[in-house]
């Protein structure tokens, strides 16, 4: 996602409210591996005037994880966020059954307001370009 600058700040404190006093994220537990890993991609990566802003937002939360730079693989570990520059490690969208689901605990649902994402985004074909390579459907967990 695009974040204006303005919004940066508390978008920042809105990521750095999913994590626990220890630094995990409530899906940490099943969801695992480098493609579940915490990172922010900013332009100029640690460079970035936004690094402060994300160092601060994470102090104002309770300073629950530690920064690194990310180098591209890069492991999925607890209480550690990666921030990558965008130049060199661009963002691209998941499909969309990869996106605003529920948890995969019987105890990790999310707003409904947040579910129907899916499908306004889809309506607006805000998915462009983001089919499965491999040839799957994508049905998924959205229903799309």
């Amino acid at each position: 996602m695009r974040i204006p600058q303005s919004k940066f700040g508390a978008m920042a404190d809105e990521y750095f409210k999913l994590f626990d006093e220890k630094g995990r994220r409530p899906d940490q537990n099943g969801d695992r591996g480098t493609e579940y890993r915490n990172l922010v991609g900013l332009p100029g990566g640690k460079s970035s005037p936004l690094a402060k802003e994300l160092v601060a937002a994470s102090q104002r939360q309770g300073d629950k994880l530690d920064f690194a730079v990310g180098k591209g693989d890069d492991a999925d570990a607890v209480a550690l966020a990666w921030i990558y520059d965008t130049q060199e490690y661009p963002f691209y969208i998941a499909e969309a059954y990869h996106q605003f689901h529920d948890g995969f605990r019987f105890d990790e649902s999310y707003p409904q307001s947040y579910n129907d994402l899916a499908s306004r985004k889809a309506k607006a074909k805000q998915f462009q370009g983001t089919e499965c390579p491999n040839g799957m459907l994508g049905i998924g967990i959205a229903g799309l």
